[in-house]
């Protein structure tokens, strides 16, 4: 029973810690507000974090000065918060389903829709793809954008 239990906790907690991994690189290019263990808050494009939450913030306001960059080191990093809202891939892959039924995969782990195996968007527009077909996608695409931004 023991063992159970111990596989049971190793899947889980890799599932969680893969999770984890997958929200912080989903920051990473967004705009944040990090505050370390003193109090001071740095405000800037996130663009890169490691296993111990070092972390690397772009064009930074905050603390009282100005920086074009800045790491900090994790462990005197209290908190990371999202301060922009978040690009929303799922209900752009249910828009575009719409257009294309049955032919429309949201891939949460690449931050990307496939759209008829061939068309690939991201919260950036059309990455990859041409033609007709890729025409309409970004015109939804640039709809969809238009209109979460009122």
């Amino acid at each position: 029973m023991f063992n159970l239990v111990a596989s049971w906790w190793l899947v889980m907690s890799s599932i969680l810690f893969r999770k984890f991994g997958e929200e912080m690189v989903g920051m990473i290019g967004k705009r944040v507000a990090a505050e370390t263990a003193d109090g001071k808050v740095y405000q800037g494009i996130l663009l890169g974090i490691d296993e111990k939450l070092n972390v690397m913030i772009d064009s930074v306001t905050g603390a009282e000065q100005n920086f074009y960059k800045v790491i900090l080191n994790g462990s005197f990093v209290k908190e990371i918060k999202l301060v922009e809202k978040p690009f929303n891939l799922k209900a752009l892959s249910e828009r575009l389903s719409k257009v294309f039924p049955g032919l429309v995969r949201l891939r949460e782990d690449i931050g990307a829709i496939i759209v008829m195996d061939k068309i690939k968007v991201t919260e950036q527009g059309v990455a990859e793809g041409m033609g007709l077909s890729a025409d309409r996608v970004r015109s939804v695409y640039e709809e969809f954008v238009r209109e979460t931004k009122k």
